[in-house]
């Protein structure tokens, strides 16, 4: 598509047969100045030399005749030089000269190559009055014009126009229903190939399985490639470059194994698309030996083979050796592209390697690729995964400076990154300002009111999205359930669960039940939760415990606090968490032979607890502090500002709580052990570092603890600081000694 259509028209038809709005006789000569600007008519080929405007008068041609414009026209259109080939078709109507049965297809042609949809049916029009419309080369171009223009229900009324339809224009239908999707319609269409007296061919065929493909209708596509190899056609490149693609969709591996042998045998191997298709089908099948190994067979390696090695290598988790093949393949001086370097960056944000992602992205315009609308949504994730406020504001900026911004998911990726960053009025500002919404756009947004407690505003986004007309799914009531579970809307709670079934049909998950257990707990009602859970419809999983023994451990509540500790050492036997959450039920009530017993089992396991991290943002680096731990250079500004603020804490009367160490030692002890907490050492560094007033920002692993909470609220009103806390459950934003989740 070349931009927005300009319209150089066609000035005689109103003075003859056709009559045109009178708007554009007005614009005319603005349209054409426009459209040669656009296409660069003054430099094209020496074909343009002399050629008079569309405007001129026809003794400006020596004897002008259909014979001159035509094959000019012609010869545009064969060099797909389009923009030319609709001027030199205006400047033929100008001289009164028709466009003919020989002319019209290659007008069309034009049409379709750039995608004027506009142009193509005032020359359809044109051809209809002209009496052309019945040329079966003229409705064979016009099918594949409405095709490329998406409009496929008016291809096929033109297609059904056709006396006689040739293999060509079937094709080209048969592919545009597969790639639109619509199954029905290219079955319907497919087994009417004989009766129409058409015999399809390699490439009909090839334009089924690769349109379904597209559309991802991947079983649709496999089926098609066998019915073509049972009817006696050859598959090519093409044909097991897209039948791969579905295979590794549909994890199909005994197919992917029955097609690598044929490929094999038809010496199609050296092919470079089937051989990146083939380490690609691997790579989604889990098959990390067979991909390396269809690598390293292949005789020239080109950047296809390489983007789907380390694609391949990142979805299934060996995010270092993507790294290091990556880093190979640059010192080898291969032309890495962008389709390159937005995997890497995205196989590290998905990964837990964020800062990784960041260096990628910078190091990626450095060496001068240009990220696209693929790119920034794959690299704010990790902007928001640690909190990066101002790489991430850089990506918005990139976005808004490269005309990307509006793009639906560059958008939905900007309100994640804002909400996780703690500014949920920025990303309430970008939802506003996007263009178009998708059902990921409504869901970021709420996921953000959730996380940051603001459970009404979440409600309200959801309600505002029925009215919309937006359907929920199952991840938008995953959504609303967190945010009443975050703000204690238990009323509300139970009335989305059930609206989820009876107003929309969507069967509860897991997940939903997650939230209710938790929305239950949260509010003091665990035996409703464990009840809950006991009537579940199927087997509850580890988030389902979890969020019970969460509650357990909140309330204190011993009992069913080793219910679910029981059932998640089953479920998650090396998951230290499990038993932290158990041992601190038990060293609440005193009970150390318990959490003695809790600890032994752990270290029988080589299990060992998460140490607490804790990241903050600091003029553009970011810094990660571990609970306990010296290393940082500052630590000793750090200690000394920590032990002055407790003292001040202390003359106001607040002191530490002790209540939240979990170990069996003296209370000054305890107390020493707190002063090392991830977060405080965060906060404290923010304040050694940042000018007196501006906001701290600091992210942490774990879920914040009593006493940071109630040290980080005196900190926020003695230093007059916005400090956002993000933990593991939801963002903590306090301001003047409040903080938003309101003790909750």
């Amino acid at each position: 598509m070349h931009g927005k259509e300009v319209l150089p028209f066609f000035p005689h038809l109103r003075r003859s047969f056709f009559y045109l709005n009178p708007p554009t006789y007005l614009s005319l000569n603005r349209q054409r100045h426009a459209f040669i600007l656009k296409y660069g008519i003054s430099t094209a080929t020496n074909l343009t030399t002399n050629l008079p405007s569309p405007c001129a008068n026809h003794h400006s041609v020596p004897d002008p005749n259909v014979l001159y414009f035509s094959t000019r026209i012609y010869e545009f259109t064969k060099l797909n030089n389009f923009g030319q080939a609709i001027v030199i078709s205006s400047q033929m109507l100008s001289q009164g000269l028709m466009f003919d049965t020989h002319v019209l297809p290659s007008v069309i042609k034009a049409c379709t190559g750039l995608c004027f949809l506009k142009t193509g049916k005032l020359v359809h029009c044109l051809a209809s009055v002209s009496g052309f419309d019945s040329d079966s080369r003229v409705l064979s171009s016009l099918v594949h014009m409405y095709l490329k223009c998406n409009r496929i229900n008016d291809a096929h009324k033109v297609f059904d126009r056709l006396p006689q339809p040739d293999v060509v224009a079937y094709s080209a239908l048969l592919s545009g229903y597969a790639r639109m999707g619509r199954v029905k319609e290219t079955k319907e269409l497919f087994s009417k190939r004989r009766d129409e007296g058409v015999e399809l061919n390699l490439v009909s065929w090839n334009g089924m399985i690769t349109g379904f493909n597209h559309s991802g209708h991947h079983l649709e596509a496999v089926i098609m490639f066998q019915k073509m190899h049972s009817e006696g056609f050859k598959p090519d490149g093409t044909s097991i470059s897209s039948v791969l693609s579905a295979v590794g969709d549909l994890e199909m591996l005994n197919m992917g194994f029955q097609i690598h042998g044929y490929l094999i045998r038809k010496g199609l191997g050296p092919d470079k698309c089937v051989a990146s298709a083939l380490i690609d089908m691997y790579g989604k099948c889990a098959c990390t030996f067979e991909m390396s190994q269809a690598f390293d067979e292949m005789h020239q390696v080109d950047i296809g083979a390489c983007n789907a090695l380390v694609m391949g290598l990142s979805r299934n988790g060996l995010v270092d050796n993507a790294l290091k093949v990556f880093r190979q393949f640059k010192g080898q001086g291969m032309e890495l592209n962008v389709v390159s370097w937005t995997s890497i960056i995205a196989s590290c944000s998905q990964n837990g390697k964020d800062i990784e992602a960041l260096e990628l992205f910078r190091e990626m315009q450095v060496v001068g690729i240009k990220p696209n609308s693929v790119t920034i949504p794959c690299l704010l994730p990790a902007c928001g995964n640690i909190a990066a406020l101002m790489h991430g504001k850089a990506a918005h900026c990139f976005s808004l400076k490269g005309g990307i911004s509006s793009n639906v998911y560059v958008g939905s990726a900007l309100i994640d990154m804002y909400a996780k960053c703690g500014r949920i009025q920025l990303s309430r500002l970008c939802f506003d300002m996007m263009p178009t919404r998708n059902l990921v756009s409504w869901n970021a947004l709420m996921a953000g009111y959730a996380m940051h407690g603001k459970a009404n505003e979440a409600v309200n986004i959801f309600q505002w999205m029925q009215r919309s007309g937006q359907k929920p799914d199952f991840v938008s009531f995953i959504c609303v359930l967190s945010a009443c579970s975050q703000g204690g809307l238990t009323d509300e709670g139970w009335y989305y669960f059930h609206s989820m079934s009876k107003d929309y049909g969507i069967e509860a998950r897991l997940e939903h039940y997650a939230c209710m257990v938790n929305l239950l707990g949260r509010a003091g009602r665990l035996q409703e939760g464990y009840t809950m859970i006991q009537q579940m419809p199927f087997k509850p999983d580890a988030c389902v415990w979890g969020a019970l023994l969460s509650s357990c451990r909140v309330y204190n509540h011993v009992s069913l606090g080793e219910i679910a500790a029981k059932e998640l050492f089953e479920l998650e036997p090396r998951n230290p968490g499990n038993y932290i959450l158990l041992s601190n039920i038990y060293a609440s009530k005193a009970m150390w032979t318990e959490v003695h017993t809790v600890r032994t089992m752990m270290n029988s396991k080589g299990l060992r607890k998460n140490p607490g991290c804790s990241w903050i943002e600091i003029k553009g680096k970011v810094h990660m502090l571990l609970a306990g731990d010296n290393s940082h250079s500052q630590m000793t500004q750090i200690i000394e500002k920590l032990a002055e603020l407790s003292m001040e804490m202390k003359k106001s009367g607040c002191f530490p709580d002790i209540d939240f160490v979990f170990q069996d030692v003296e209370e000054q002890d305890k107390e020493q052990i707190l002063c090392g907490h991830s977060e405080k050492l965060a906060v404290v560094l923010g304040l050694l570092n940042t000018s007196p007033g501006s906001p701290l920002q600091v992210i942490k692993n774990l879920r914040i603890c009593g006493d940071c909470h109630a040290v980080i609220k005196f900190i926020s009103s003695f230093e007059k600081r916005e400090i956002f806390v993000r933990d593991t459950n939801r963002f903590h934003h306090f301001k003047d000694g409040v903080c938003s989740c309101r003790d909750y």
